[in-house]
């Protein structure tokens, strides 16, 4: 990574941050940057979070409850969601063409947890580098502390989560991930009633580990059946099992719990070689893979099925496999992406799910906001009503890493 030259000031507030940090909840993160931040020569900060299905940004408040700005902004349509879908640090200018202000995405790895709005008292050659540094600290903050609190939870939704639903979430991992070979972006709705579907990945050495499910039914039960496949998965992965056993291990989970052709779910299990780009897979029942490669649809990855995990019939587990090529794509999907009907009854269907992800790439966007478009496009589609869980998942591979190679250009 390429160090930024920061003000001895900015340092020295990263520091403080860090170690107030140690013992404070979100609700006092405002106060500490009110605080600290005048040292460095910052000021009026604002924290605006992202809410589940990231339409709008929320402001977290002061504990007293005085807000500095608005309390809600748009993602669409406004300098804030811009700097949030862009990951760029954007300046807020006044008459005079000086900045009144500065926005800045909040990042916690690739992962958009919001953005953050500062004031500098004055404008140097450090402060772009201070402002991405200090959004940085706020965000891995954010981060450390989001998970046991109920504060950030409220004010991320918009309404009430099914049980099911707020299961689903707390079972998966962080939309989005990336490193200097990988980057991975998910996306799933309806966000607050999701229940059969379920996303899941880990990196272990140089193997990514990539999995699909989609449980049958739109009730408690298929949330429970995809969290028990879940559960069973990771298991056997943590203990370095490869994918066929892993798939059968899954299967004896369900057998046990549910019994035969009670509860089942069809799944596609993979594991990448990072440094080599070799993609090995096992598909259960479930749609395949689609490989985009230099801005086209170039393949279906097609793999003799074996039968949905939990109906063991006796099919064979078939591994398949595909050599990657840097900058290639790879998307897994649930057929509520592509099953989802107009008013007329027209399935939005796979070639126009496919097109608008390459169509995006043209368009230069992160992964992240590829996947977010396309839920919102989705949902327009489908008059904003999913009658089923809708999720995908794409997995873009760079290549090997080299010393001589530019990083990829994830971040700003």
């Amino acid at each position: 990574m390429i160090a930024r030259k920061l003000s001895a000031g900015a340092a020295d507030l990263m520091a403080e941050l860090m170690e107030a940090g140690h013992f404070s909840g979100l609700e006092m993160l405002p106060e500490l940057l009110a605080e600290h931040a005048p040292g460095a020569g910052m000021r009026d900060i604002l924290v605006y979070l992202v809410d589940l299905q990231q339409e709008n940004l929320h402001l977290l408040p002061y504990p007293e409850g005085r807000p500095l700005g608005p309390c809600e902004l748009r993602v669409d349509g406004t300098l804030a969601g811009k700097a949030f879908q862009q990951l760029q640090v954007l300046p807020k200018t006044g008459e005079d063409g000086r900045p009144e202000w500065w926005w800045a995405p909040l990042l916690d790895g690739i992962e958009r947890l919001g953005v953050m709005r500062v004031s500098v008292d004055e404008e140097t050659e450090w402060t772009q580098a201070d402002i991405r540094c200090l959004a940085s600290t706020v965000a891995l903050l954010v981060a450390s502390k989001s998970a046991h609190s109920d504060t950030f939870a409220r004010l991320v939704r918009t309404r009430a989560m099914s049980v099911t639903a707020e299961m689903q979430w707390n079972l998966m991992p962080p939309l989005s991930f990336a490193n200097d070979e990988v980057v991975i972006a998910a996306a799933l709705e309806p966000a607050y009633d999701i229940s059969g579907d379920a996303f899941d990945y880990g990196l272990a050495g140089d193997t990514l580990h990539l999995a699909m499910y989609d449980a049958m039914g739109h009730d408690a039960s298929a949330g429970l059946t995809a969290t028990l496949a879940v559960a069973a998965c990771r298991s056997h992965r943590h203990q370095g099992k490869d994918l066929p056993s892993t798939v059968e291990a899954i299967e004896d989970a369900l057998m046990e719990e549910f019994g035969t052709d009670e509860r089942f779910a069809t799944a596609v299990l993979a594991n990448l070689d990072v440094p080599s780009g070799l993609l090995t897979w096992i598909n259960c029942g479930h749609h395949p893979p689609v490989l985009i490669r230099d801005g086209h649809w170039v393949a279906t990855l097609d793999c003799r099925p074996s039968h949905p995990l939990g109906l063991y019939l006796g099919l064979p587990l078939v591994t398949c496999q595909e050599q990657l090529q840097p900058g290639d794509r790879v998307l897994l999907y649930t057929d509520g992406i592509t099953e989802a009907r107009n008013e007329h009854g027209q399935e939005f269907g796979l070639p126009r799910f496919v097109d608008f992800v390459i169509r995006s790439a043209m368009d230069a966007l992160p992964v992240q906001e590829t996947l977010r478009r396309l839920i919102r496009n989705v949902l327009t589609y489908h008059d904003q009503r999913m009658e089923d869980d809708a999720t995908v998942m794409l997995v873009e591979w760079h290549g090997p890493r080299h010393p001589t190679r530019e990083r990829p250009s994830i971040l700003p």
